[in-house]
């Protein structure tokens, strides 16, 4: 049996993204900046889906930005927001330590560039509350900027909230809505967003495409150039069948929403009831605010890399955590954030669900989990330690 479950890090494309790709790379594959009809058909494409994209996030199509992916609309939202501040003498900026890493080192880039960060903590069950921003909002604040749903855990913050607390006190709010948008509903006007980071890989739509939404009135600042693409904002020919791809990938998935939920919520609580019979296992983030398909748990006495590979070898795909750090042997920043200690995080596990995962995957996955974490504390002199009494317990 093969499972993927590590559908955060990407998702396979669906067939109507696929299909919607293909004639934008056969038939209409004319460079939207050209004047010859073939161009002028791609322009019309590009202006199609802007206002179809626009139309899912509740804005309007000139506050759409089309971009590479995830990486760069939050590059791009917070350099801009920067530059803003700089402008109005504001250089303060309130994030959170538990971001991705696009924006995580954006903001270590601007403050050598002599801008303050602050990070605020992140309470044990993986949330922000609106009270800990309007507490950290100083007079000088030029952007907040929160993740809408944590790409490890899966916690879904409180957006509307915090964004109602910007808007009152007149700060941008930017928000990293990569693993939100297209499995939980979003409504950009309705949750106080002023600049939100979107990308079609999270939802089964192609890599290498993505969306900044800008509220009318923000002033981006370029961090590509060259050509006038993206009305000046964007230089550099556009993805049409990516584009168009992308925007198929997400009406669909937004049209499935609500099922997709449901069907979701019930395989993801009966994996998390099945793997958390496992002694000295915790779940990471909170039980109930969180994405549908996110499951992250921790056993202590093993450690991830090992449990992945084994997991692998019996036809499971998973991950300990973001893809984008999968090189590196560090513990999860995100689990460090919530509190859990170091010797705890390096035993963590990822299953991220797709909407078409059954039940008997889930059992499958339970199963094989159960076999491997006995195997490698079987194994593990640190196990053997904790259950002799020389360590303590820490879950």
């Amino acid at each position: 049996m093969q499972i993927y479950v590590d559908n955060a890090a990407t998702t396979k494309m669906s067939d109507v993204a696929i299909n919607a790709m293909i004639p934008y790379m056969k038939e209409c594959y004319g460079n939207p900046s050209s004047l010859y009809t073939i161009g002028q058909k791609a322009m019309e494409a590009l202006t199609d889906a802007r206002e179809r994209v626009a139309k899912v996030l509740g804005c309007e199509p000139r506050e759409i930005l089309f971009t590479s992916g995830g990486s760069e609309a939050d590059n791009q939202a917070l350099m801009s927001a920067a530059a803003l501040g700089e402008k109005n003498g504001k250089k303060h900026i309130i994030s959170t330590a538990f971001e991705h890493h696009a924006i995580l080192h954006t903001l270590k880039k601007l403050e050598k560039m002599g801008f303050e960060v602050e990070l605020l903590d992140v309470h044990e069950n993986g949330l922000v509350t609106p009270e800990q921003v309007a507490a950290a909002i100083r007079p000088d604040t030029c952007l907040v900027t929160i993740m809408y749903a944590n790409n490890e855990i899966g916690t879904i913050q409180p957006i509307r909230e915090i964004g109602a607390v910007c808007r009152e006190k007149k700060v941008l709010f930017h928000t990293d809505a990569v693993q939100a948008v297209g499995h939980i509903p979003v409504n950009v006007k309705d949750d106080n967003i002023d600049m939100l980071s979107l990308s079609a890989h999270k939802f089964h739509g192609p890599k290498g495409c993505g969306v900044l939404y800008f509220r009318k009135g923000i002033r981006l600042t370029n961090i590509i150039e060259g050509g006038a693409q993206e009305r000046g904002k964007r230089a550099g020919t556009e993805n049409v069948p990516g584009i168009m791809s992308m925007t198929a990938a997400l009406e669909d998935a937004v049209a499935h929403i609500d099922t997709n939920k449901d069907h979701l919520l019930a395989m993801r609580d009966r994996l998390i009831d099945g793997i958390l019979e496992i002694p000295h296992s915790i779940l990471n983030g909170d039980r109930t605010s969180r994405l549908p398909g996110n499951v992250n748990i921790c056993f202590e006495g093993i450690e991830g890399e090992s449990l992945l590979l084994l997991l692998d070898d019996k036809g499971i795909s998973a991950s300990s955590g973001s893809a984008c750090t999968s090189g590196s042997l560090d513990p999860s920043h995100v689990l460090l954030a919530i509190g859990r200690p170091h010797e705890v995080a390096h035993g963590s596990l990822r299953l991220s669900l797709s909407d078409d995962i059954t039940a008997e995957e889930v059992d499958y996955i339970i199963a094989s989990v159960k076999e491997v974490v006995e195997l490698l504390r079987g194994i593990s002199p640190v196990w053997r330690d904790l259950m002799a009494g020389k360590k303590e317990f820490h879950i």
